[in-house]
């Protein structure tokens, strides 16, 4: 990292989201310096989540244009800012949508993940410091995303949503941890925690529903049902350890007791990666009485209302929400990497496409279209 930058303005390209559901355009853009608490980072390669295309789409939320977005990412620290003692020029780095102040009761608790000062928070646009952009084009502001703004050359993000990782690890295969496959993973190996040989049911089989079989897979278990309503998911998945699929479709009656009958009872665990609330109630009610436990990861509606008999829960089934796969970024995100890197963790299977930084509009299209999991973006190509 050249030296000569810091403390200046950076001039570099971004893919900048000037209206809901319109292509990006690559534009020059100047990236001021990191103030209090935050990091200057050069992305080298980002991905495309779900979760840019929906604020793209700005069809359910606020709409916050113009806006650089992008979320899951691997880059380097160009410099940083005052108070910042933990990252210096060259560390290899995770921008994390979520953050990691290290200050508050969430954060000095054991069970939670959940940080007052850094959660996500998809309205805001501009910095915490001083609630401004650090992008602008000619003067003009052009907002942030979820703190990180990877569909950028070059980015500023909050000291406290960054994980540092192993050097060694290849920033074009673990960038994908930095969001989705982390929260699959986490739902089912810090959540649901399935014993060796135990069923899991996995409801919604795109990237993080196959990070929550991949989680499954990893604690062996001994079937892995995948249930969702495109069959085509369905060969890709067995490379996930899904051992058999159900397609609510195929049935007159409910999955949960097509599921329950496959499985004498019900399965011991179920995590349900679709946010649709019809499925999150099949996934609790799919579990065995006695020990099952539920996992919801998905994003619901907002006005969407779960409905179950109380006699579910008081037949001794648990349901739990998760947030990140109950993953804390700084602390716990580089040990994910470390799984990656021990080979107990399998992340090529996940990445199914690459483009150029210039065609990421492509990226857009696939993912519109369904195709493939994930496809990364080379911000160098």
């Amino acid at each position: 990292m050249s030296s000569t930058t810091t403390g200046q303005v950076i001039r570099c390209k971004a893919a900048v989201a000037w209206e809901a559901g319109k292509p990006l355009v690559i534009e020059e853009v100047e990236v001021a310096p990191p103030q209090k608490m935050e990091v200057r980072i050069k992305i080298l390669f980002t991905s495309l989540c779900h979760t840019d295309v929906y604020f793209w789409e700005a069809k359910g939320q606020n709409p916050v244009f113009p806006r650089i977005l992008g979320h899951e990412a691997g880059g380097v620290v160009e410099s940083v800012g005052e108070g910042v003692t933990d990252l210096q020029p060259g560390d290899h780095v995770l921008p994390v949508f979520t953050g990691e102040c290290k200050e508050c009761a969430h954060c000095k608790s054991e069970e939670s993940n959940m940080c007052d000062l850094l959660r996500i928070n998809t309205d805001r646009g501009v910095m915490l410091h001083d609630q401004k952009s650090r992008f602008s084009i000619n003067g003009k502001p052009i907002f942030h995303f979820v703190g990180t703004s990877t569909f950028s050359e070059y980015t500023v993000v909050h000291v406290g949503c960054l994980a540092k990782i192993n050097p060694l690890a290849p920033l074009d295969k673990v960038c994908v941890l930095s969001c989705g496959i982390s929260t699959g993973l986490g739902a089912t190996l810090n959540v649901a925690k399935p014993k060796k040989g135990s069923s899991v049911a996995v409801f919604g089989l795109g990237a993080v529903g196959l990070a929550a079989a991949e989680g499954a897979r990893i604690s062996g278990a001994s079937r892995i049902v995948g249930v969702d309503l495109n069959a085509n998911r369905f060969e890709l998945a067995k490379k996930f350890g899904v051992t058999e699929f159900v397609n609510p479709k195929d049935y007159k009656k409910p999955v949960q007791e097509v599921i329950a009958e496959m499985t004498n009872g019900g399965v011991d665990r179920s995590v349900e990666c679709t946010g649709h609330v019809d499925a999150m109630i099949s996934a609790f009610e799919c579990v065995h009485d006695g020990w099952g436990v539920a996992v919801l990861v998905g994003v619901p509606h907002k006005d969407a209302v779960f409905k179950t008999s109380p006699m579910n829960l008081l037949n001794e089934r648990t349901l739990k929400g998760t947030f990140f796969g109950n993953y804390k970024p700084r602390s716990d995100i580089p040990s994910v990497v470390e799984k990656y890197m021990n080979k107990e963790l399998e992340v090529e299977k996940f990445i199914t496409h690459e483009v150029p930084f210039s065609e990421i509009n492509k990226a857009f299209d696939l993912m519109l279209k369904g195709e493939g999991i994930r496809c990364i973006i080379r911000m160098d190509a």
